[in-house]
């Protein structure tokens, strides 16, 4: 059986890879409260292949840190093959290919959603790196990359299903849409209708009924959660919740404050206490109704010692 299919069968709510964010320490905590299946934030090809800090920092694994998938990106074929055969060592549960970054400065170079403008290439490219790897390879990818005319998201489903990935992420706006309107899941839907492999939908998934609602209308084997996971990563406790139609309480104050202050010394781990603490404040919206006490105080806020201060002062 697809082992992509196995994990999504017995969890389908998944943490999207998002930069900067989807660290080892954040991947912990959502893992924690019910996103069971993970993915690193995405690692350049040519910063795997030159074996650059950042790049062992992405993509090291820890022995607890599973399943959890490796995202690669990179425009070159050939560097992105190299770099899916060095992220193999890392044992992550499969290997994943962002074609779907619409970020300008990843997808005008041809990486990320770049990929879009060449669907032939794409193709070929994942068929070379899934003939090349031992573990499972999928793609996170959009609709298409410009106007509705341009979306070929349905065949590009069943061709990348023949290149033989093992399942397919649609975030369902174009690359040109970026984060703006409204994401149209039933793009998601008819790829799943014409394709075996399990297909993820990705876009204004922002609560559990959310969750619920995107399964039930696209017929999807999983949902895949991202930004807004950032303030609020009980909505994975949440999903579960609704989906075993189970009731589930709110997240205390006592569990905002410990989630803001785990978010907190994690980002000053690993950034250093300055960038870190700013880094931190990104995350501020979990600490919910106790914000408007919070929030001056923690803006001002430049030492991890000031941030923990003013959570320990409620």
């Amino acid at each position: 059986m697809n082992l992509v299919r196995q994990l999504l069968a017995t969890s389908p709510v998944v943490l999207a890879p998002m930069e900067d964010i989807t660290d080892a320490a954040f991947r912990r905590i959502c893992r924690g409260l019910g996103a069971s299946l993970c993915m690193t934030e995405f690692v350049g090809a040519e910063q795997i292949i030159a074996d650059s800090e950042l790049a062992r920092r992405r993509a090291y694994l820890s022995p607890e840190d599973r399943p959890t998938a490796i995202q690669i990106y990179g425009a070159d074929a050939e560097l992105l093959l190299a770099a899916a055969r060095i992220a193999e060592a890392a044992q992550p549960t499969f290997i994943d290919i962002n074609c779907g970054c619409w970020v300008p400065a990843i997808a005008r170079r041809g990486a990320g959603a770049g990929w879009l403008r060449d669907p032939n290439a794409m193709v070929e490219m994942a068929r070379r790196i899934v003939e090349a790897n031992a573990l499972p390879v999928t793609v996170k990818t959009r609709i298409g990359w410009g106007p509705e005319s341009e979306m070929p998201i349905t065949d590009l489903a069943c061709r990348l299903e023949d290149a033989g990935i093992a399942a397919l992420t649609i975030h369902c706006r174009t690359a040109e849409m970026g984060h703006r309107g409204a994401a149209d899941w039933s793009w998601a839907r008819k790829a799943q209708e014409r394709v075996a492999i399990p297909v993820i939908v990705n876009g204004d998934v922002v609560t559990a009924d959310d969750v619920v609602r995107a399964l039930d209308e696209t017929g999807c084997a999983g949902v895949m959660i991202g930004r807004a996971a950032i303030a609020n990563p009980w909505i994975f406790r949440e999903a579960q919740a609704r989906l075993a139609r189970r009731e589930v309480a709110p997240p205390t104050d006592a569990e905002r404050l410990t989630m803001f202050r785990l978010l907190t010394e994690a980002s000053v781990a690993k950034r250093g206490e300055r960038h870190g603490v700013a880094a931190a404040k990104r995350h501020i919206a979990v600490l919910g109704p106790l914000l408007a006490d919070l929030k001056p105080r923690l803006l001002r806020a430049r030492a991890l010692a000031e941030s923990l201060d003013a959570l320990s002062a409620v």
